[in-house]
């Protein structure tokens, strides 16, 4: 028996290179990993007693910090039930509870809910809902999806079709993934009306394409992993119409930007639109476990089930885990008993007037700032390890990819902290030069 709570920091990182696959990193070259033993509030603990105001809410989803006591209670009063139980012919408390708070917080069209375990497969359960709703119904040819340019909505097989081939990432598997069409990147920022120019494009392909396409699918307002690109949400009203128009359903993954990020509860609300099938995740447990939800309206889940299969033909094993269905809603409810948008807008305020010292650097091609998120884009990709290491050594967890160091932070963090942390990422910048 391997007895790691017994282990030298030194044997586990040892393993740890030996054996474990990191996400986007080679075997043969391994980077070296950041050993962390424990985590509280916004600040990670490394295994030397160094502290670091982590930067990333781990990868977007730790909006309340670590080790929060309300969300331990629920996981510990859950544990003291069951840790999971299937989701096949059986249900529980949490996840009744979780699917009702889900309907009542999204646009009024969503109202049906498939619980599932992660991003990505929220993603694919989307994609197999919009084409069996078009299947059921009698139309077999809408077989295909529109996406946008720098796009970037997971890494299983479905979702990776929907990326955009280059800025997502998955290039490599081109041949055998489903060949989808891409609209251009929306042009239009944040805030302003977009032009018919913009809308050109996408609209042409509806045009041409209608009666094979299925469904657009967007990140809504932010297109993350693709770019951290902010666009505008009146491009998001014409998209709406577009696919009303040419009878295309649209799906809206807001797993990187629901639950407050940008502001608003869920993306699609700075367009006052509803998607006819929207995901979520990342933030849904508050980080605190692997959970997913992709919600639709009656419209689709009647036509699917009214269909020739009948039922919804997916079903993951950890469907519906009550330990993370009764985390997510102890998330949520920390989330609205404090004047979250408030916090949000305190957030923003902070990030924009801290990261504005990067404007003038010559390697910075610039700064942008929406609701909780804090992008400070390069004119050439950062050296990962030699940033990171300043990062690291000034006190700050960060992990930029491209040419684009971004900061989405927990939403308990202090001023103070924030002012901290977003001049020691501007002084990190300001050394690569």
């Amino acid at each position: 028996m391997t007895d790691y709570h017994n282990a030298s920091t030194e044997q586990w990182l040892q393993w740890d290179k030996d054996h474990i696959w990191h996400p986007y990193s080679s075997m043969l070259t391994p980077a070296k990993m950041v050993p962390v033993i424990s985590a509280k509030g916004i600040r990670l603990t490394l295994a030397d007693g160094k502290e670091l105001i982590d930067g990333m809410s781990s990868w977007w989803s730790a909006i309340h910090g670590y080790n929060h006591p309300s969300l331990n209670a629920a996981a510990n009063a859950q544990l003291s039930d069951m840790s999971h139980v299937m989701f096949g012919g059986i249900t529980h408390p949490a996840a009744a509870a979780l699917g009702k708070r889900l309907v009542d917080l999204t646009p009024a069209e969503l109202s049906k809910v498939f619980i599932s375990d992660s991003g990505s497969v929220a993603v694919e359960v989307a994609i197999k809902m919009a084409l069996q709703y078009w299947y059921s119904i009698g139309n077999q040819n809408k077989t295909r999806l529109l996406a946008l340019r720098n796009g970037y909505h997971g890494d299983t097989f479905g979702a990776m079709a929907t990326c955009d081939p280059v800025t997502g990432m998955h290039h490599l598997f081109t041949k055998v993934l489903p060949a989808h069409l891409f609209a251009d990147a929306p042009r239009t920022a944040f805030g302003e009306s977009a032009s018919d120019d913009d809308m050109a494009q996408i609209t042409d392909l509806l045009e041409q394409h209608h009666g094979e396409l299925a469904a657009v699918i967007v990140e809504p307002i932010v297109q993350g992993a693709g770019g951290m690109r902010f666009y505008s949400g009146d491009y998001l009203r014409k998209l709406r119409t577009l696919c009303d128009k040419f009878d295309v359903l649209l799906i809206h993954d807001e797993i990187a930007t629901g639950f407050g990020r940008t502001g608003k509860l869920f993306a699609c609300e700075h367009a006052n639109i509803s998607p006819d099938i929207m995901c979520v995740g990342k933030a849904l447990t508050g980080g605190y476990l692997s959970l997913a939800a992709t919600l639709c309206s009656d419209r689709i889940a009647d036509g699917i089930c009214n269909g020739e299969a009948g039922v919804f033909m997916h079903g993951p094993t950890f469907m519906g885990n009550p330990l993370a269905c009764s985390i997510a809603n102890a998330s949520i409810d920390l989330l609205l008993a404090d004047d979250w948008q408030s916090n949000i807008q305190r957030i923003e305020r902070i990030l924009k007037k801290e990261l504005a010292a990067a404007s003038p650097l010559k390697s910075v091609t610039e700064v942008r700032c929406l609701g909780a998120i804090g992008v400070i884009e390069l004119k050439d990709n950062v050296d990962m390890a030699s940033i990171q290491a300043r990062f690291i050594a000034k006190g700050i967890w960060m992990r930029p990819f491209g040419k684009l160091v971004y900061t989405m932070p927990p939403y308990i963090i202090s001023d103070d902290d924030l002012v901290y942390l977003c001049q020691q990422i501007v002084a990190a910048v300001a050394e690569e030069e």
